[in-house]
């Protein structure tokens, strides 16, 4: 990786500096993307057939710490399509411990599930601790554990379910380019632990860097895991180091923010003088921010409970033998215009589309 794709040292910055602005023509097309993903949720685009929900089947779900509100959406909304289905879940939390992975795994094995999601983790990460759920035929699928969505290569995971990542960060940096006027003092932030989240992050410099009025200051790699200990004492480390230049943060989740967002209220930076925009994934306290006007002005959310019901779908399929769906739901911008509709006024984005009975349907349960 470049130096211009990721500051490796937390202390140093990369900084790509332009003195043009924007064209109206980079503004008008970024406007239009970014205007086709605020819209209402569209109708249900997904698998209407499918297998009747195979009874009986204990399955085991593996977290990437559930204190990441996107995962614990996901998780919710694997447990309420488990209920429908009449299966039993047990949960494994590896509260972002590294060294807990493979334990919990094996942990997970010995309980004999008759499949195994992952919400979280990267799929080749885990590789050692997934091969004997595969010696065991034992399906795996998996939510955002790998840069794409569909198969994972090289791994046994059947199904990671996902938006598109790429897409997902593509809109959230030309929101920040619409919102900036063209001009965006930019410092993202990342986990470069993560395939995902990497390839987020090079996505979002890339579209920046393209903007010819726009400045990339720093990429910042952050550990989710230790964002609560890191993010305060970086925040002010950036403000010190760039002052007004930093006007947007772009962030690969929401949980940066939680944490950042108390140092610049502590510091007497107002609201409108420090923009934030997620790539993911729409949480309780970003839709609070976004509601009250309190720095962050968008996140791309993502519809957590739906992707539950997905994964369930994905391993009902494969307990019955037939393919998976490789259903990409659309990308969704959530800013202060639309943060209340499609489940806002409940903090989270939950589309208006049926989909929970149209699962109900394809499984034959009321």
């Amino acid at each position: 990786m470049s130096p211009n794709a990721m500051a490796h040292d937390p202390e140093q910055a990369t900084v790509q500096r332009v003195t043009a602005l924007a064209s109206p023509r980079e503004l008008a097309e970024a406007q239009r993307v970014v205007d086709a993903a605020e819209q209402p949720a569209a109708p249900w685009s997904g698998p209407r057939t499918g297998p009747r929900a195979q009874p009986g089947k204990h399955i085991a779900v593996f977290a990437e710490d559930l204190r990441n509100g996107g995962i614990l959406g996901v998780v919710d909304g694997v447990l309420e399509a488990a209920k429908v289905t009449g299966w039993s879940v047990k949960i494994f939390d590896d509260v972002g411990a590294p060294d807990l992975r493979l334990k919990l795994l094996a942990s997970a094995l010995a309980g004999n599930p008759d499949g195994l999601v992952i919400v979280g983790s990267d799929a080749h990460s885990l590789l050692p601790g997934l091969e004997p759920f595969a010696a065991r035929g034992i399906p795996i699928v998996g939510w955002h554990v790998a840069a794409k969505a569909g198969a994972v290569p090289g791994t046994p995971v059947a199904m990671n379910v996902s938006t598109d990542p790429l897409e997902v960060a593509r809109v959230t940096a030309l929101a920040a380019i619409v919102q900036s006027g063209g001009h965006a003092g930019v410092v993202i932030f990342t986990d470069s632990r993560y395939r995902v989240a990497q390839g987020k992050a090079d996505e979002m410099a890339a579209v920046i860097r393209a903007c010819s009025g726009c400045t990339l200051l720093e990429m910042r790699d952050v550990a989710i895991s230790r964002s609560e200990e890191t993010m305060p004492r970086t925040t002010r480390a950036l403000l010190a180091q760039y002052g007004k230049r930093w006007t947007y943060a772009l962030a690969i989740n929401d949980i940066y923010f939680d944490y950042a967002v108390p140092v610049l209220t502590q510091a007497g930076t107002p609201n409108g003088a420090l923009s934030m925009l997620s790539a993911g994934d729409g949480s309780e306290s970003a839709f609070l921010r976004i509601r009250t006007g309190t720095f962050q002005t968008a996140t791309v959310a993502e519809p957590l409970n739906l992707h539950g019901w997905q994964l369930i779908d994905e391993m009902n399929r494969l307990f019955a033998g037939q393919p998976v769906t490789d259903y990409v739901f659309p990308v969704h911008l959530v800013t202060a215009g639309n943060v209340g509709a499609d489940g806002g006024d409940r903090l989270l984005y939950d589309p208006a589309n049926g989909y929970r009975d149209i699962y109900r349907h394809i499984w034959q349960r009321p």
